[in-house]
Order: C-alpha cells, then structure tokens, then sequence
C-alpha cells in the first residue's frame, strides 16, 4: 500500500504541475536521494519525492484481530497497521530560482489538495480508501539532522506527513473449524 499511495500522490501533482506550467519538463520522481556514492539520484531539474520516516500511528491502532467466515471456516486475520509517512519534496535545478518554483507549486498542490478520498480519486485504490496531508514544520536543526540522515546536501525542500496508509495480511493467520454445535447439560441439584 506504500507504494501505491506515494504513486498516486506522485501521479497527481505531476499531473497539477503540469497543467498550471503547460510544460512536461519539471517532473516528480519516486526517488531517494542519494545513491551509494554520494551523488544526486535524480535527475536535474526535477522534484524527488523520497520517504524518510515511517510512524505508526497509534490513535486509531486496532487492538484485536479480525474473524470472518470464508468457504465454511472461521479465519483470524491480524489487527491492520496504520502509519504516517514522512514524505520529502527535494528540488534538484541548476537555477535556484526554479528550485524553489517547484517546490511552490508542490505547496500549492497540497495546500488546494489536502484530503484524497478513494471515491472522489478513482486513480487511488479503494484499499487505502482516504490520504491526507499536512505541511509538516521543521526546524532548522531538526532539517539539519533529515539532510546529514540523508546523506546529502541542502536542497530546496519542503516535507509533509502523510496519513494513513493501512497495511493489512491478505491471508489468515490461524484458520479453524466452525462451531457447528453446542451442547449444554443442565443438572438439578
């Protein structure tokens, strides 16, 4: 499901930056950083959107496991995982003004586009059901630390959190015969 929701969020705001810049040459990428030796792993003048922290999101946690019944059995499925991902939008352009363009319209594009619901965004799957975002406000030391843990060099930037993408086994973790029959024995005494 990570997956799918940093694809669906990649897809639409490359689709906004394209209709409000009319051109196809700024271009968000799934990417990290940087690769093993140091270098920028994106392309100049493009935008990487890259994870740099997974958080359970403890509120909403489910505390006990599912049961349903499938094919005459009683199945048990884990309680599902809920996380916040913390999402960075890195510009990469040889004119600083450009950069910091870019990262206006990735601002513009969460600031008009907070909430994605699975019935509203046929692009997002039904399974993810609804992602919001929300700016996230950094510090300057904790930027500091998110750069130097990334292994890079300043960029224009800006981060958010990104909530909540579910993670749910597709199969049973325990699977049993139905009680078909209960028997009770009533004794006078």
């Amino acid at each position: 499901m990570i997956d799918q929701a940093l694809l669906f969020l990649r897809d639409e705001l490359n689709a906004y930056i394209h209709m409000r810049t009319n051109a196809t040459t700024v271009e968000v990428k799934l990417s990290k950083i940087v690769n093993e030796l140091g270098k920028y792993a994106f392309a100049d003048d493009s935008i990487a959107l890259t994870i740099f922290n997974l958080e359970e999101e403890h509120i909403f946690k489910a505390q006990l496991p599912e049961f349903t019944y499938v094919d005459g059995q009683h199945q048990r499925r884990e309680p599902e995982l809920k996380f916040i991902l913390h999402a960075m939008f890195a510009a990469n352009f040889g004119i600083y003004e450009e950069a910091w363009k870019a990262i206006a319209l990735v601002l513009g594009f969460f600031q008009s586009h907070p909430v994605f619901l699975a019935e509203e965004y046929p692009a997002l799957s039904p399974k993810i059901g609804k992602l919001t975002v929300e700016l996230e406000s950094l510090s300057v030391e904790q930027l500091n630390q998110i750069w130097a843990y990334l292994g890079a060099k300043h960029l224009p930037s800006v981060a958010y959190k990104i909530r909540m993408v579910v993670i749910q086994d597709e199969f049973a973790t325990a699977i049993q015969k139905p009680i078909i029959t209960v028997k009770t024995n009533i004794h006078k005494r």
